[in-house]
Formats: structure tokens, sequence, C-alpha cells
């Protein structure tokens, strides 16, 4: 949903109060797709600050769910959105880049409430996800979740990759 800053920005210290709906359904990073399991509305402040400077104050929470990285079982991640940000419309769309002020979600004198949300989940997104602290993942042959109780196949085999590691240690105990 697009906001219009520039309406604040006409008022002498203005501050607009909005609560704002989410739009997104899923959440897209490295080809993936993640639902969206629980979101609520944005709760947008909006500060003029003069002097063509304006305060975006967000807050939401979204919750994702995200398949375990070892067990591929769904696992719900929660996201405490919290934004404070000032943006000076005297710089540039460039010059704020080169500042490091990532505000792609500022086009012109709009504000795109949902790409603001998704650069905050980027952010926040972890690198691994477990459904347990412990998970014991999936079996690698049959494919069973191993959280679910024993599969029995046999998995004491050594990994072929790891066969030239325990050449190693078998040619240092005959010294």
């Amino acid at each position: 949903m697009l906001v219009q800053l520039s309406e604040i920005m006409n008022v002498t210290e203005g501050v607009r109060n909005m609560s704002v709906p989410i739009e997104l359904d899923s959440f897209e990073i490295n080809g993936e797709a993640y639902a969206v399991q629980q979101k609520s509305n944005v709760d947008l402040k909006i500060s003029n600050l003069g002097n063509k400077k304006v305060l975006i104050e967000a807050r939401a929470s979204v919750v994702l769910t995200v398949p375990c990285d070892r067990c591929l079982s769904d696992v719900s991640i929660p996201f405490d959105i919290n934004v404070r940000e000032e943006i000076d419309f005297n710089l540039t769309e460039e010059q704020r880049t080169e500042d490091l002020d990532e505000t792609n979600y500022i086009t012109g004198y709009d504000l795109d409430v949902d790409k603001l949300i998704y650069d905050e989940v980027l952010i926040g997104f972890p690198m691994k996800v477990l459904c347990k602290d412990d998970c014991k993942g999936i079996c690698k042959k049959c494919g069973a979740n191993l959280n679910q109780g024993e599969c029995g196949c046999d998995r004491t085999e050594l990994d072929p990759r790891m066969a030239v590691i325990r050449d190693i240690f078998n040619n240092f105990k005959e010294v």
C-alpha cells in the first residue's frame, strides 16, 4: 500500500497516525516463497519535522511459515517490526543511497508500506531455521523424519566423501 507523504509535508509540524494493512501474502527470498501465517496492521506515525524532513515510525508483527533446515517440518518464525527512520527530501535518491540510507521503500513522495515490511523481515530473517535445537533431521536413505522415531535403516556407513579423512587417521595409527 502506498502512503502519500506530500500531504503531511504540506502541514507545518503535522503528524499523521494511521493503521495500514499489510498486503504481503508470501515472503520471497533466494527463489523460495514462504507463506505469511499471521500479520498485523502497520501502525504508522508520520511526522513533519520541517525543512522537507519527515520522521516515519512503524510497528507491526508478521509470522512466517518456514521449513526446518534439517527435517523440513514447518516452523513459525515471528518478526516484531519497529522502524524509526528520518527521511530528508532535500537529498536526491542517489545521495541517500551514497549515505547508506537504504530507503528503497520511498519513491518520490510515496511510502510503500509493503516494501518497508519486506525489508525489515529480510534483515531479521534467520540464517538457519530449526524446529528445535536438537533436531535429528531426516534419514538419508529413506527420508523418514528422525524426530518422530527411528526408521530402522543402517546409517552407520561412512559418507564416501569422508573416506580420505578416515584413511589419514588409519595411517597415523600404523606409525
